[in-house]
């Protein structure tokens, strides 16, 4: 390779489910484990399913009932929070090697890392260093790795995505120029970065299959289909990605935001659907006084039953002060659900998402706000604040928590919507 920048990007092979072998001191290449919820139905998804189940034929993000009945496999309950503790440690692992800096953790099983000025110092290929990190993760947590290594981030990602399958040692290496040698003609183009299916279709419809396809197509078609888009698929049919590791790590959004979401289990009624969006917008206030951040804008998005075919209820609501307190917050995300949400139809799934999120030194008022009492409130919030870190989120609830169709309880047990098994 010779580029000036050398990328290495290490996946954790089936990682729950690798996770939860290893907790069991059971080999994940030779175990058929899934992990999933047995509390919930058979269409509940797969977390994850092991490499020896994958070797199967079992698709990693499978419905239960769609394993194969001859097949006998041990289902193992979520546990969130030892993923993250595993996730912790290797990333631990990874600091042995790389400065932070130089490491963009893509999720929780996948990172990117700019090698370049790290292989004279150890004297190492890419390669041999990929193999070093991948043995120390495997030596101190029993997870296997599989690794791509490109010369950007791009071809670094569809090293790991394709090459590496296709090869003995699980890792994938690519430059430009093998990248259009090896995988131009290849396919389905979902399989690469950033084509999903919407993408996929579109380019069938226009004759293009293949990212040899769309490094060949006119690009003025490209741009009336894909917008500026279009850009970014060009690029990457030629395997070209400008972006470097100093961008990502300068990135700062123009504007910042939290939400929350949860699909329920069965469909609730309207009023059901009121008291879920209090315990949301009151949940998130806390998470603001927590991070020293107010908003002053609400956005709304709520799904209704998968029986029903009408369009989702969405909306914002722009407060006349900016501010983290509960109260008030409350009063505004239940006159916006009570604006957009239609009364007779179930609803099924919530999204909530506070705006314009900064320090809560901008604080504002408005004339019919007294200040005094939202102060009282905030000393309120970061006491419950600090009883919750102290005794755990259900160590204090408010009246609401308590009411039939109330879903906070369950929900503080979670971590990501599956259950944090602490």
């Amino acid at each position: 390779m010779t580029n000036s920048r050398i990328y290495v990007c290490i996946d954790l092979k089936s990682f729950y489910a690798s996770v939860e072998c290893s907790a069991r001191n059971l080999d994940p290449m030779k175990t058929n484990l899934v992990v999933a919820d047995p509390e919930r139905s058979e269409k509940t998804i797969c977390l994850a399913v092991s490499p020896a189940m994958k070797a199967l034929g079992v698709p990693g993000r499978c419905r239960v009932f769609e394993i194969p009945k001859n097949i006998e496999y041990i289902m193992a309950m979520p546990r969130m929070q030892l993923y993250i503790d595993y996730a912790a440690d290797i990333y631990a692992i990874y600091l042995k090697y790389i400065s932070k800096e130089d490491i963009h953790v893509y999720s929780i099983d996948e990172v990117f890392m700019d090698v370049t000025d790290y292989l004279p110092m150890y004297q190492m290929t890419a390669k041999e260093l990929g193999v070093t990190i991948m043995q120390d993760i495997f030596e101190h947590t029993g997870i296997t790795a599989t690794c791509g290594i490109g010369t950007n981030l791009y071809l670094a990602k569809i090293a790991l995505d394709i090459t590496a399958k296709h090869v003995e040692d699980h890792i994938g290496i690519l430059d430009e120029e093998s990248y259009c040698t090896t995988l131009w003609k290849h396919r389905p183009l979902t399989d690469f970065w950033r084509v999903g299916r919407g993408i996929a279709r579109k380019l069938e419809s226009m004759g293009i299959l293949t990212m040899e396809g769309i490094a060949k197509a006119n690009e003025d078609s490209l741009y009336r289909a894909f917008g500026v888009d279009a850009e970014l698929l060009i690029d990457h049919a030629w395997g070209r990605e400008p972006t470097l590791m100093e961008d990502i790590k300068a990135y700062k959004p123009k504007s910042n935001s939290i939400g929350s979401g949860q699909v329920l289990g069965c469909d609730c009624d309207y009023e059901n659907g009121k008291l879920l969006i209090k315990e949301m917008a009151d949940l998130l206030s806390l998470e603001l006084v927590d991070k020293g951040l107010v908003t002053d804008s609400i956005t709304m998005h709520i799904s209704y039953s998968k029986r029903c075919e009408m369009k989702s209820a969405h909306g914002t609501i722009t407060m006349t002060l900016t501010t983290s307190s509960a109260k008030q917050i409350m009063a505004y995300a239940i006159r916006l659900y009570e604006q957009i949400v239609d009364r007779r139809t179930p609803l099924h799934r919530f999204y909530l998402t506070f705006n314009h999120v900064v320090d809560e030194r901008y604080k504002q008022y408005d004339l019919f706000t007294d200040p005094v009492e939202l102060e009282r409130e905030h000393r309120m919030q970061k006491a419950m604040l600090e009883i919750k870190e102290k005794y755990g989120k259900n160590a204090i609830l408010k009246g609401m928590n308590l009411e039939e169709g109330a879903t906070t309880r369950e929900r503080n047990r979670q971590i990501g919507g599956h259950k944090s098994g602490i």
